[in-house]
């Protein structure tokens, strides 16, 4: 070997010091960014200009060659940037990794990244369904299956890092993120992704999962995106911060990404106590931390806590940030802020070996090469397993008989809806076409079955008829401001669409059919390019556009109807709920999720999804999430606080009862203690069906205010007519937690409410438990997870 570092039988950390001591100035700054690019297996690469460039105000001022001369940390999204191919997109990632392999000084390889919540975002991968979709499926090992299954695909092209998942607890589902998280429960959101970071991981960690947005994003001035967060610490610790700890102690989460806003005034990506005091200190986090796209540059473009690029560099890399995504915009002038003295190059080292580190831990200067054989998209399995996740997660919330509809001859349906036979409609934001909407570009979705095709599948084409009724946008366009309108730039007027004329066909139809089926709910598209998203909030829980004025004029004929909703928050359908003959609730539920919808429907499958957010009574409830505070609803209680469907809450196919509940012998020690709570559920009805059992608690005297009770436990059933399983949950006391005013997790002695139930509004059994013991104030390595042994 010419040099220690690149001797594979040494240990990391001696290649570590031996590349490093090697290394200029210059070089230890390009590890410390990416380069976003659109790559060329014949090398004539080049920059990719993007809307962070007008939203950050940054340009590229060096050329390409000079600055790859120096090596690359990353590159953003090889595959993902545009449509090209999986097989001509490795070859050109390929052709860039030899320039830095063969052609710099030191031959230090990139990693390369890609989005990967709803599965890999590029040509031709499998579209899975919604974090919303995942997450209401209650069941974390299919979770694992899912991230598994998108991992293989991200490895098959040369991925090293994957942007996903989103820990985010909602808060207010007005918030157009909302789609991207796992719920409002800190605890399932952290069992869900856990589960996500295990399966896209693997065993040995070769695939980095990055947990975002580090932290709070989700609980932002009324759930406008990159809002400010006011929140102290005993709350974002107890809520928001929970799941970052669990996939970080419990999964060995491979890297963090902080988020955009600022909490009380400190910006995330410059705030030193949560990135290194908490995430590396207190919890052990030995990942990289990289940040959100154009996330650094805003400390002094939007945030005003900088001067200028260097600045904010330095802000960010010494709170505790690895690597500026997607380019360089700030860390570029890195030796600017060097010679400013605003960062030493002590704290550059620091950083640098940590990402060389992760560099040689993964591989990369052994196989710094993808494989170029047929990359492993859209495989038979996988896609089954995409449509098990959508059949698994649709929820029904209102059926008065009707379903399931089951195909009969001379069967007049009508499928009506702007939902309904629009592949776009069923995929979520960083899904790959509608992520393309922003850039101007469109991609194939024949690899979605719409809801209408399916349906046609099911009961014939014979006895489907359609009609859209109206549009929810018009047209799919990027280009829309992404500035406040009151920040110096134009104020803004909404997209939707507000015409009317098509109602009266759809009227018709519905009036001369047997049934109606009609499809409402929203677009996925980030910055206004669709009605849900990144950038796409809303003010109102009311159906975009006149989707309410159809829904109502179908109904008033009289006709039975169904409503289907997809997208990504829950709506009220004004008052309809209590009209409609059945309701179901299918989020984004991927491209199988047209054949998901039609098997739930047509009885094929019995529905089995559960809530994981609550459908609030109005906007005016909001913030509402079903553990809030006593107070939280006003006194007297607010009339329009509250949750028409609550959190947990779904329908089966069938009836379930719960009884013989026990519990463990009192009182409980505290230290090491764990509450067991034995229930028995019995299948009452006459066909098969799942239940998800859940157990809240609440502490009845704490010395600070806590919420009405927490989800600490839950367990999903399938069981056969008149069959019982009997349950037996254990729940360690350590999960009893809350933050004192020392920002310590302690557990105090007391009683405590257990609660059973089939959603946290519907308690079928319930007793009390007390602990005894002195206050307990928690160790590192605390007893985060509940579990369940079940007898048939």
């Amino acid at each position: 070997m010419a040099h220690l570092y690149q001797d594979a039988s040494q240990p990391v950390a001696t290649r570590v010091a031996d590349l490093l001591a090697r290394m200029t100035p210059e070089e230890k700054f390009a590890q410390m960014h990416a380069f976003w690019l659109i790559l060329d297996s014949g090398g004539n690469h080049k920059e990719r200009s993007d809307l962070s460039d007008d939203f950050a105000g940054h340009k590229e001022t060096l050329a390409l060659e000079k600055q790859l001369a120096s090596g690359a940390g990353q590159i953003t999204r090889p595959l993902g940037t545009h449509v090209v191919s999986p097989e001509e997109g490795v070859r050109a990632l390929n052709r860039l990794q030899k320039t830095l392999v063969e052609e710099t000084r030191l031959g230090i390889p990139a990693m390369f990244h890609e989005e990967c919540l709803v599965g890999l975002l590029c040509k031709d991968a499998t579209l899975f369904p919604s974090s919303l979709s995942y997450a209401s499926t209650w069941d974390p090992e299919l979770m694992e299956k899912v991230a598994a299954a998108i991992r293989e695909e991200a490895q098959s092209i040369g991925c090293h890092q994957g942007l996903a998942p989103v820990l985010d607890v909602s808060r207010d589902v007005r918030w157009g993120r909302t789609e991207e998280t796992f719920g409002e429960d800190p605890y399932l959101v952290g069992i869900m992704a856990t589960a996500y970071v295990r399966g896209l991981q693997g065993e040995k960690r070769d695939l980095l999962a990055t947990l975002k947005h580090y932290v709070g994003h989700s609980f932002s001035e009324g759930a406008r995106n990159h809002a400010p967060v006011h929140l102290g610490f005993r709350e974002l610790n107890d809520t928001f911060l929970l799941p970052f700890e669990m996939a970080v102690k419990l999964a060995n989460a491979g890297s963090v990404m902080p988020a955009y806003h600022d909490i009380d005034g400190q910006p995330c990506h410059s705030d030193h106590f949560l990135l290194t005091e908490v995430l590396r200190e207190q919890w052990g986090f030995d990942g990289l931390i990289v940040a959100d796209y154009g996330g650094v540059s805003l400390l002094h473009q939007h945030h005003g806590v900088s001067h200028d690029d260097a600045e904010s560099a330095a802000l960010a890399f010494n709170a505790g940030l690895d690597i500026e995504l997607p380019k360089g915009d700030c860390a570029q002038h890195l030796a600017k802020a060097v010679s400013r003295g605003l960062i030493n190059m002590a704290k550059i080292d620091e950083i640098v070996a940590r990402i060389l580190t992760e560099k040689f831990r993964l591989g990369l200067f052994e196989q710094p090469y993808a494989p170029e054989s047929q990359p492993n998209m859209q495989q038979s399995a996988v896609r089954e397993l995409a449509w098990e996740a959508a059949v698994r997660s649709i929820t029904l919330l209102e059926n008065n008989g009707i379903l399931p509809l089951k195909p009969a001859p001379d069967q007049k349906i009508a499928v009506i809806g702007p939902t309904a036979d629009d592949p776009l409609a069923l995929l979520s934001g960083y899904s790959f076409p509608v992520h393309l909407i922003i850039s101007e570009m469109e991609a194939h979705t024949g690899q979605v079955t719409t809801p209408l095709q399916a349906l046609r599948s099911a009961y014939g084409e014979q006895n489907i008829r359609y009609a859209k009724g109206c549009h929810i946008l018009e047209k799919r366009t990027a280009g829309a401001p992404v500035f406040p309108g009151d920040a110096g730039k134009p104020m803004q007027s909404s997209p939707v669409s507000l015409d009317t004329a098509q109602i009266a066909d759809a009227v018709k139809l519905a009036r001369e059919s047997d049934v109606a089926l009609v499809f409402v709910g929203d677009l996925a598209g980030l910055f206004q390019s669709g009605t849900v998203g990144e950038g796409s909030d809303t003010d109102s829980l009311q159906l975009p556009g006149v989707q309410q004025q159809l829904l109502e004029q179908v109904v008033a004929t009289g006709k039975p109807t169904i409503v289907i909703m997809t997208g990504g928050r829950p709506y009220s359908l004004g008052g309809l709920e209590e009209k409609v003959a059945g309701f179901l609730m299918a989020f984004a539920p991927g491209q199988e999720g047209g054949r998901a919808i039609a098997d739930v429907l047509s009885g094929k499958e019995a529905p089995s999804g559960r809530l994981v957010v609550s459908v609030p009574i109005s906007a005016g409830a909001m913030p509402y999430y079903y553990n809030h505070k006593l107070k939280s609803g006003g006194t007297p209680i607010a009339f329009h606080f509250g949750a028409k469907y609550p959190f947990g809450y779904g329908l089966s196919g069938t009836t379930f009862r719960y009884h013989d509940l026990q519990l463990n012998q009192q009182p409980i020690p505290i230290e090491n203690g764990e509450i067991t709570v034995q229930i028995q559920v019995t299948n009452t009805g006459s066909r098969a069906g799942s239940e998800v059992v859940q157990v809240y608690l609440r502490d009845c005297v704490a010395s600070l205010v806590r919420p009405v009770h927490e989800l600490k436990a839950f367990q999903r059933v399938k069981l056969d007519a008149g069959e019982t399983a009997t349950l037996n949950f254990s729940i360690p006391t350590d999960m009893l937690n809350f933050t004192n005013a020392a920002h310590k997790r302690i557990v105090e002695p007391g009683v405590f409410d257990v609660q059973v139930g089939a959603s946290s509004a519907d308690i079928r059994a319930s007793g009390k438990v007390t602990l005894a013991g002195d206050v307990l104030e928690l160790p590192r390595n605390w007893r985060m997870v509940s579990r369940c042994e079940m007898n048939q």
